[in-house]
């Protein structure tokens, strides 16, 4: 099976290719003799009844500085394309979901992955509200007195904007920390979105785990360790990847959340795991699978792709 394959990601030009996951996704799809189509969020659009998309056929490689060639630029209808995966980066913002409600006008006949109905819907801090017995005390609030109320029953919190990613803007305030006013007086000056507030969970000195799921079902987990003095572990901020395996909790975690996955349409999905406690669901454009193929051998692009080839082959 031969696929039409659209990528709608950041710019793929500048991607890192030993990290970047879309990357190894797509090199994947070109092994199995699909064709690939980029194009770059701002270049899709609703014109006249299409929703169209201004791109570049590509090739790629796995080599650095010599990873990609460009074809001619040109504007495509999406709905002839089989598969598009919505897979730019965060913010969360009006952006974002106005390109999921875009994609969602040529889906399901092409399918988009993941689901821009429940991407839109199921944000990575949101969905998790969703299994209270699974993730530690959070508070999801704007007014501040909420937000002190919850800091003085629990003392050591994490706070970090809602639509936040990449470790950007997360604070950890102790006991003896007297800067909650104003964080939130700069958060609120910047934006009119709530804050999310969790109990900090000592046990995140140990490491983040990041859990991969693949149609509801989980494949492997890489645990991302924060440097030293430093309370984030995302990769983007200095977090060093450990290779891990998966406990009992993190299965039982799994086994609650991934049917509601699975029946969502969220193909591909990074769940972090704290201790004994889901902090979060990853939807938007999750990563991870390269790290976890360098360290126990796990293609998970490979799963992806026979998880979407079967959908594909069930639509004929």
């Amino acid at each position: 099976m031969s696929l039409k394959v659209a990528l709608q990601m950041d710019p793929i030009g500048s991607v890192n290719i030993y990290a970047d996951s879309t990357f190894r996704i797509a090199l994947e799809a070109q092994a199995r003799g699909h064709s690939l189509f980029f194009y770059t969020p701002d270049k899709l659009a609703f014109v006249e009844g299409r929703v169209v998309a201004r791109g570049y056929g590509v090739e790629l490689r796995a080599e650095r500085g010599n990873h990609v060639s460009f074809g001619t630029e040109s504007e495509v209808d999406l709905a002839d394309y089989d598969v598009v995966w919505l897979r730019q980066d965060p913010p969360f913002d009006m952006g974002y979901i106005t390109t999921t409600h875009l994609l969602d006008l040529i889906h399901p006949k092409t399918l988009v992955v993941n689901d821009p109905f429940w991407v839109r819907n199921c944000p990575e801090k949101l969905l998790v509200l969703q299994f209270p017995d699974l993730i530690p005390p959070t508070a999801i609030a704007r007014d501040l007195a909420t937000i002190k109320a919850f800091k003085a029953k629990h003392g050591d919190i994490i706070l970090k904007p809602l639509y936040g990613n990449g470790g950007a803007g997360v604070f950890r305030l102790d006991p003896n920390d007297r800067n909650l006013s104003s964080l939130h007086e700069l958060f609120t000056s910047m934006s009119r979105e709530p804050l999310i507030a969790q109990k900090f969970l000592p046990d995140v000195s140990k490491g983040d785990k990041r859990i991969i799921l693949v149609d509801g079902e989980p494949v492997g987990a890489i645990n991302r360790v924060p440097q030293a003095g430093e309370t984030r572990s995302n990769m983007h901020v200095g977090g060093r990847p450990e290779k891990i395996g998966m406990t009992r909790r993190d299965l039982e975690i799994c086994a609650a959340i991934g049917p509601t996955l699975k029946e969502k349409g969220q193909v591909f999905v990074g769940i972090d795991v704290i201790g004994d406690y889901l902090t979060e669901i990853n939807v938007t454009s999750p990563t991870g699978i390269q790290e976890l193929e360098r360290f126990d051998g796990t293609n998970t692009a490979e799963r992806i792709w026979q998880v979407i080839e079967a959908k594909r082959a069930a639509m004929l």
